[in-house]
């Protein structure tokens, strides 16, 4: 899917994804969990660009970048400053935030690739399948089919020699 190496925009999105967070935590304006939620998942996207070929690290990145999609959205919008308070620096922070936000399902979009091409499969199984089950595959679990322990009485015992 990627053209040529198969990390040539995996890099890229981990870039973006630095670069993003240090400007969002800049100037202090959002609180310590923002900060270590956005660097942890990113220390996890470079794991799994080290380990080329794990499909645990990318599974985690993919993971870490959808739940920090629900607690950026808290995060901004309890922590966004009022008009009064919004100096320049803040309002860019603010921006920076919010523009990692809006850029985070294309990286989710990017990283699931990856985890395609890694061998990963995702199949949604809630265990209905059809309304009607066919029993033709199930072996009977109440009628053993093995060979009985001991022999069988109706045949006579070999004399020994």
């Amino acid at each position: 899917m990627f053209p040529g190496n198969q990390h040539s925009l995996f890099v890229p999105v981990c870039k973006k994804i630095l670069n993003l967070r240090v400007r969002g935590c800049m100037n202090y304006m959002l609180p310590v969990s923002y900060a270590w939620g956005n660097f942890s998942v990113l220390a996890v996207g470079i794991w799994a660009i080290v380990q080329r070929d794990s499909l645990d690290a990318i599974t985690m990145f993919l993971t870490g970048l959808l739940l920090t999609v629900l607690t950026d959205i808290i995060h901004i919008s309890i922590f966004y400053p009022s008009h009064d308070n919004l100096s320049d620096a803040r309002r860019f922070s603010v921006g920076m935030a919010i523009f990692s936000l809006l850029l985070k399902p294309l990286s989710c979009y990017l990283v699931y690739r990856m985890y395609r091409e890694r061998g990963g499969e995702y199949t949604l199984n809630i265990g209905v399948s059809s309304a009607g089950r066919d029993s033709s595959s199930y072996e009977p679990i109440d009628q053993p089919e093995a060979a009985p322990q001991w022999p069988s009485s109706s045949k006579a015992a070999q004399p020994p020699y």
